[in-house]
């Protein structure tokens, strides 16, 4: 009987530990302000903790949102981001900011974070975003057309994009569980890899011509 409850306890600690480190690490400390020297302190979540006598309020702080992103490029939007490379206040504390332009008809093309869920709430316009659930899910789309003060999540490493559907741009914020959330957008990924991946592959996989997909890639 005590083997069995053992194996069920085991069972159950399989199950939950890895929900339990699924996201950054919680703080041991108050601050870890991350700086790119190691004469400042330990080195802690990719970062090096600035010396907590010399913490102040602008290691806290940013204005780099009040600002539009520039909408001169092939999608018609601009991310600008907080995170830990740009805000070292935010190091080990498992969150980031972004402000997204779009353009009319701009989009955030689909793209995926590796280490984040998002929340987005839109500020000006109207956009049509979604997201598209794993294999073993059917590769379900869920899609909304949202308007100001209307706000979508997006699951940790799913799919999604976002289109301003309006002929005025938009605005949106976007909040991610990571404090350095990476970015991976599908199609700079598939067609723009360094060095490329062989044609006869991509061709095979999205059952194109070879040659379609040779032009795909002189685009990125």
């Amino acid at each position: 009987m005590k083997s069995l409850s053992c194996i069920a306890v085991l069972s159950l600690l399989a199950l939950t530990l890895p929900l339990a480190i699924a996201s950054d690490p919680s703080p041991l400390q108050d601050f870890c302000v991350g700086v790119n020297t190691p004469a400042s302190g330990v080195f802690v979540n990719g970062k090096f903790c600035k010396d907590p006598r010399i913490v102040n309020a602008d290691d806290f702080f940013s204005s780099v949102l009040n600002r539009p992103g520039n909408l001169n490029n092939a999608v018609g939007s601009n991310v600008t981001t907080v995170n830990v490379d740009n805000l070292g206040g935010l190091n080990t504390l498992g969150i980031s900011l972004v402000r997204i332009d779009y353009a009319p008809n701009g989009q955030n093309p689909p793209h995926t974070h590796p280490r984040a869920t998002e929340i987005l709430v839109v500020q000006q316009g109207t956009l049509l975003v979604g997201f598209v659930s794993s294999n073993q899910d059917g590769n379900r789309l869920f899609a909304k057309t949202l308007n100001v003060g209307d706000v979508f999540v997006f699951p940790e490493g799913l799919i999604h994009f976002q289109f301003n559907l309006g002929r005025t741009p938009a605005v949106a914020i976007a909040a991610l569980s990571s404090q350095n959330a990476g970015v991976i957008t599908i199609a700079n990924t598939v067609f723009g890899s360094n060095p490329a991946i062989d044609p006869n592959v991509l061709a095979r996989a999205f059952q194109m011509d070879a040659n379609v997909v040779r032009d795909l890639q002189n685009r990125f």
